[in-house]
């Protein structure tokens, strides 16, 4: 045991010695230097060390990291090969460092890692370049570290406990001192945070930070999501126990200070399972033959006040999270579900936007107010869609004019460049336990576009009001939600492969041309083979909406100012709004820009966070569906290509499956990044974004969130290693591979 301990040691002095030597060579620019002078430096006075100094300079130089300008007499390349960066850190073993200065990826292997984590701040040494091999880097020190949390299942044994995970950022357990389980059993999922790490250990040093349950339970695995893109998953009690203290009743005093609407026709328009109502309309009909139309928003910020308990946690939290089966809000149930949201026969606090509109959807003027309503009516997407194509039923006279008129500001919308995305989505039938028993598409309707086109109209007059002032008066700070231009070489892209498929986009000229071409576009592939592949090439062309002050416009909607003022239940940016309108409309200064662009840049992130976790909790329920149906034979079509295989899209329920590039044994493909596909070296087969392909479930992992298929022919039979991705033979073809082996089998007999 003794000696095992001194070779640690000496291992560890040996890698100390090895990090001293390269902290002083980092500092050297032109200078020449021996062992000698490299030891004094570090004082190193050891025989031992000098030999060890002599020899690691020695292994540099003929590595190419050191110039050696004479016999024992050495130089650092002019480069400098010291920089910060931070380290990615992979469970494959491909650890990489992207630099401060310059962005660049260097690769860093696990020996030369110093056992930082993913995300850490750190100070590397990078090897001198030389010619047909990748830059590598070597970390000299961790300069900040970033808290590491990870999730997975608890193995306890009786000394000593250890988590598995699955995680992409770590490839080892974590293990855990009993001490520190936090009563955690076998079995159970855990969050855990990483300790220590020494030097000499392959595994990494935890503590149980939560017990989320047992793993493969719903809610468990749900706020395991949650938790992994570091979404918080419950209500602080504190948080909970300040909304209960507030209460729904409305005071005549508040009513006096706001536009009384109560006796207007007002009503909500929702999901069937929405719980919070943030938004209604109204509409009547004015002397003039106008309408006037309101569009009414919840008034939260009336209840949640600035810097309060409530405040700062939907500001830390920026946005509830949609999970498949779950809403985690923003803010706590009471005021979400109670107090703020918009149910039917209640007065309710509004801050609305109000049009007065001609028989032709045109603007005549608008307002926005602080308002009292009562909703008359809570009605469904599938009530509302019911009446709009029957033409009776509560209201129909109100839906029909707001179908109308709705329909004619999309019509105009598009007209002036608007881009028509319209992709159904997939959502889930779950028994009481979770598990889910069906697949529904949701597609949006009549209903869901007649709200959809109020709300753009309330968000673009807010933005423009407060963007735009009257006079020529500087605008003040503001929140907006921008979406820039297309880089234009992902758009020259989209507009290379249409026109082989015989579609034309424009990729230069106005915004306008551009997004009509893609509208068309998209129009004429509408149930085509090549819908899928064209549709997901031109979203993945454009540019993510993010929240800012700096307004460039909103690319995707042509509109040249736009914000989020619809939603302030759901999303903390639409508060920030608010408060804003209020402040602004009173005539109070701008606020600071500065901090105004910080809370937006870290709602973007979240927003981010969010949409990931979304589409993770999507995923585990289409591998947990289909693993009730292994061995199925499914058509597909190729959603996405990448060097490790083709994801496959099933037509049936939109569950979408890899079929491992390994799994394609008949070639060696080459990913072709740039035009979607994998190309076959010796027989030039090819893989692209938008085939369409027949698979069969293979594997359905939970654990990973991963769904394998395989590729099947004609007859549903999983195509073996000389067939799979062949291209069908002609009879010609067939011929002649019949007789090259005849004319085999006839050399062979003349031996």
């Amino acid at each position: 045991m003794a000696k095992k301990s001194g070779t640690t040691s000496g291992k560890k002095q040996a890698k100390d010695l090895h990090s001293l030597v390269l902290n002083y060579i980092s500092q050297q620019k032109n200078t020449t230097f021996n062992y000698k002078q490299v030891a004094f430096a570090i004082g190193a006075d050891t025989s031992a060390a000098h030999r060890a100094i002599a020899l690691i300079l020695a292994e540099m130089a003929f590595d190419g990291d050191l110039i050696e300008v004479s016999p024992g007499k050495y130089k650092a390349p002019q480069r400098s090969n010291v920089t910060t960066g931070t380290f990615i850190r992979r469970s494959n073993g491909k650890n990489s460092v992207v630099t401060d200065d310059d962005g660049e990826t260097i690769f860093v292997a696990e020996r030369n890692s110093m056992h930082a984590l993913n995300g850490d701040k750190v100070r590397i040494i990078v090897a001198a370049r030389r010619r047909g091999v990748d830059p590598e880097a070597e970390v000299l020190e961790i300069i900040e570290e970033k808290e590491q949390t990870f999730i997975g299942t608890l193995q306890v044994a009786r000394q000593y406990a250890y988590l598995q995970t699955d995680s992409k950022f770590l490839a080892t357990d974590i293990i855990i001192p009993r001490a520190r389980l936090k009563g955690g059993t076998t079995g159970q999922k855990a969050i855990v945070r990483i300790t220590s790490w020494p030097d000499d250990a392959k595994n990494p040093i935890g503590e149980v930070i939560d017990i989320l349950g047992q793993t493969g339970d719903n809610t468990t695995e749900m706020h395991a999501i949650l938790a992994e893109f570091g979404l918080p998953y419950r209500y602080p009690e504190n948080v909970n126990a300040a909304a209960e203290r507030i209460g729904a009743g409305i005071t005549d005093d508040v009513v006096a200070q706001r536009e009384d609407l109560r006796g207007v026709v007002t009503f909500t328009i929702d999901p069937k399972d929405a719980k919070d109502f943030d938004d209604a309309l109204s509409i009547r009909r004015l002397d003039n033959g106008n309408y006037e139309i309101g569009v009414h928003i919840a008034d939260v910020t009336h209840y949640v006040r600035p810097d309060s308990l409530l405040d700062k946690e939907a500001q830390k939290r920026a946005t509830s999270v949609y999970l498949v089966d779950r809403v985690v809000p923003m803010l706590p149930e009471h005021l979400s579900n109670g107090i703020c949201s918009l149910r039917p026969d209640e007065d309710k606090l509004t801050f609305s936007c109000i049009f007065e509109m001609d028989d032709q959807a045109e603007v005549i003027k608008s307002r926005i107010v602080r308002t009292v309503t009562r909703s008359v009516r809570r009605f469904t997407y599938e009530e509302a869609q019911l009446v709009i194509e029957t033409g009776s039923g509560d209201y129909a006279d109100e839906i029909l004019t707001l179908d109308r008129l709705a329909k004619i500001l999309r019509r105009n919308r598009y007209d002036n460049g608007s881009v028509e995305f319209d992709r159904a989505e997939v959502r889930f039938d779950t028994d009481e336990t979770g598990h889910p028993v069906s697949v529904y598409f949701k597609e949006s309707k009549d209903a869901n576009k007649l709200i959809e086109e109020f709300m753009l109209l309330a968000n673009k007059t807010v933005a423009t009001a407060i963007g735009k002032p009257e006079g020529h008066k500087k605008p003040k700070a503001f929140v907006y939600r921008v979406h820039d231009m297309p880089d234009p070489g992902k758009l020259a892209d989209l507009s290379k492969i249409a026109r082989t498929f015989g579609f034309k986009v424009k990729e230069n000229g106005s915004s306008r041309e551009v997004n009509r071409s893609i509208n068309r576009m998209l129009a004429d592939v509408k149930g085509k083979g090549e819908e899928n592949f064209l549709s997901t090439l031109a979203i993945r062309s454009m540019a993510k909406a993010v929240y800012t002050t700096t307004n460039v416009g909103h690319y995707g909607l042509a509109f040249d100012y736009y914000t989020h003022f619809t939603s302030p239940i759901r999303r903390y940016p639409d508060m920030m709004v608010h408060r804003l309108l209020e402040r602004y409309l009173a005539g109070g200064r701008s606020v600071n820009q500065q901090k105004l662009e910080e809370q937006c840049k870290h709602s973007s992130d979240m927003e981010q966070l969010a949409a990931n976790a979304e589409r993770a909790s999507i995923k585990y329920k289409q591998v947990e569906f289909m693993g009730d149906h292994m061995g199925e034979v499914y058509d597909g079509v190729i959603s996405g290509v990448t060097e490790w295989g083709l994801y496959v899209e099933l037509s049936e329920n939109m569950c979408e499956g890899l079929v491992p590039v390994r799994d394609l044994a008949d070639d060696y493909y080459d990913f072709d990044e740039k035009n979607y596909c994998l190309i076959g070296r010796r027989r030039g087969v090819r893989y692209r974004l938008g085939d369409q392909v027949r698979v069969k479930v293979a594997r359905a992992s939970l654990e990973k969130k991963q769904l394998d298929f395989v590729l099947v022919d004609d007859k549903g039979i999983p195509m073996q290693s000389d067939n799979i991705g062949r291209k069908p033979e002609s009879e010609n073809q067939k011929k002649k591979h019949v007789s090259r082996q005849e004319k085999k089998k006839t050399r062979s007999r003349r031996r």
